[in-house]
């Protein structure tokens, strides 16, 4: 059973290559596609062996304020948008993955810059200026992109919480209705994440498989990436010991 393609070498214009002895991996996708609940089970299972650090998008001491103060009022055009984003990132990126990589642990990174070039594209902002605001930065070792399509993200979102303005890309579509805009919006993010796909070799995961068998090509994937040898005899057990401790 497949869940994944790797697509052609990457493009390194945006990339510095690794000169750290750390790890550094990404968790991308649309809302709604499952990618933090991976991110949290894939951390529980390290952290049984390896020194792990986590960054999530939007999570600066110093931005996050800011940005939720201007969304709450709807003052972010999407210019400012992106370079307040933008910002919040280089803050995390120096602070946190840097200085994490330097010491040799493992960085997940629940959304790396990409989600700040899909959603800048998405808002009508031009490709290269956007990834200028982000480049250079450190190449990912691994980044996993969860697939789903835009109606199932869209339920799984309606199901749990109330959708946000510019998660729905309200300020774009002018639909009163978040869970509409959602629908109208989210497809030109996704069309910009998957050429990022592309161009970055993201490994791709089917989203709409059982969250045990995500979680099961993620590790297994890692360990192939590690070049650390786990035969199925041996990983299957694990997996159904550690799965029946968390609740997912």
């Amino acid at each position: 059973m497949r869940f994944a393609t790797y697509s052609r070498p990457s493009n390194t214009l945006m990339f510095n290559e690794a000169s750290d002895s750390g790890l550094l991996i990404a968790f991308e996708g649309s809302d709604g596609s499952g990618k933090t609940t991976q991110r949290k089970l894939f951390k529980a299972w390290l952290d049984t062996t390896e020194d792990v650090v986590v960054t999530k998008w939007n999570s600066s001491p110093i931005f996050k304020p800011l940005i939720k103060a201007r969304k709450a009022a709807r003052l972010l055009d999407p210019a400012t948008y992106a370079v307040l984003h933008a910002a919040d990132f280089r803050h995390r990126y120096e602070s946190v993955i840097v200085p994490s990589l330097e010491d040799g642990k493992i960085v997940l990174a629940d959304r790396y810059a990409f989600p700040g070039i899909a959603r800048d594209v998405a808002r009508g902002m031009n490709r290269q200026w956007s990834i200028n605001l982000y480049a250079p930065v450190r190449k990912p070792d691994i980044v996993f992109y969860f697939a789903a399509p835009v109606d199932v993200c869209a339920g799984r979102i309606a199901a749990a919480r109330e959708m946000k303005f510019y998660e729905a890309g309200q300020d774009i579509t002018g639909l009163e209705s978040a869970y509409e805009s959602f629908l109208r919006f989210t497809p030109k993010v996704l069309a910009e994440y998957e050429r990022l796909a592309r161009q970055f070799n993201f490994v791709i995961v089917d989203a709409q498989r059982p969250i045990y068998d995500q979680h099961r090509f993620i590790r297994e994937t890692y360990l192939e990436r590690m070049a650390v040898a786990a035969t199925p005899s041996q990983l299957q057990p694990q997996l159904d010991a550690f799965l029946s401790q968390v609740d997912v």
